[in-house]
């Protein structure tokens, strides 16, 4: 199993693409999840790969940001979004695919986009568990998974935690189903009231850091049997999911800090899994 970290450029949005793959590169990631805007142009694209291919970096590209309520436009936009990113290169795409709102069908043809997609280009898309998303919660993305067998994910647990209030304890074969069916993850850890805690360095969190590992120590068994790439993004974010000092907006703690505290925790955890 070879392992891969992921830095989120989500927060690190003021420093200029050169000083930010600078920096993680320096710090001991092997790239950038890079969540590309339905406005991102081409030239911003090509700065990005031409400097991570300098750096050697690789670059997983994030969809995020499609959200229109019509089925038909929403369709539209995110097929259009995979064409703009087809002509890079990439190990992998994390996609927040679909609307909770939207029948199964209809999402159903959006992860058929994505299939399609692959197929095109070779490179496999992972749709993210994500709030607001067709893979909201632990028990709706069980029958997505149930139902159709090539579907595969991004694994972050954080949402579906905030979303049942709970730690899943009553959801364990939704939980196994969707480690078996897990191709990334997204190292951030959620607690019933929230998607992101804190702090994950401080004692009062350590319960959800370790349903966290438990989760993701599955995941990592899952890599080491295939004897594959385990690409982790540890993906705690800047405001609002983080949580502020009142009045001031000023962050309790350091993002960049905490992503590398992250990495740093699951490198040792499973480099000699």
């Amino acid at each position: 199993m070879n392992l891969k970290f992921f830095c989120p450029r989500w927060g690190s949005e003021n420093l200029s693409w050169n000083d930010f793959l600078q920096k993680i590169k320096e710090a001991g990631f092997s790239g950038v999840e890079y969540a590309i805007s339905n406005s991102t142009t081409h030239e911003e694209l090509n700065q990005v790969w031409e400097l991570a291919e300098q750096l050697k970096l690789e670059v997983i590209p994030q969809h995020y940001e499609t959200a229109d309520p019509d089925f038909s436009r929403h369709h539209d936009t995110l097929a259009a979004w995979f064409e703009k990113v087809s002509p890079y290169q990439a190990p992998k795409i994390d996609c927040q695919t679909g609307r909770d709102f939207f029948s199964f069908e209809q999402n159903k043809q959006l992860i058929e986009l994505a299939a399609a997609h692959t197929r095109n280009t070779s490179v496999k898309v992972y749709h993210e568990t994500h709030r607001s998303k067709f893979a909201f919660a632990a028990h709706v993305t069980k029958e997505y998974l149930t139902r159709i067998p090539e579907l595969e994910i991004t694994l972050d647990a954080s949402h579906w935690v905030n979303v049942a209030e709970t730690y899943l304890d009553e959801q364990h074969e939704a939980m196994e189903l969707a480690i078996s069916r897990t191709g990334h993850i997204h190292a951030r850890v959620g607690y019933p009231e929230g998607p992101q805690v804190p702090d994950p360095r401080v004692p009062e969190w350590q319960e959800a850091v370790e349903k966290h590992l438990a989760w993701w120590d599955k995941v990592a068994d899952k890599f080491k049997a295939a004897g594959t790439d385990f690409t982790i993004t540890p993906e705690f974010g800047p405001f609002p999911y983080m949580v502020p000092l009142p009045f001031t907006r000023q962050p309790i703690t350091d993002q960049w800090e905490v992503n590398v505290y992250m990495m740093q925790l699951l490198r040792d955890r499973y480099q000699n899994w």
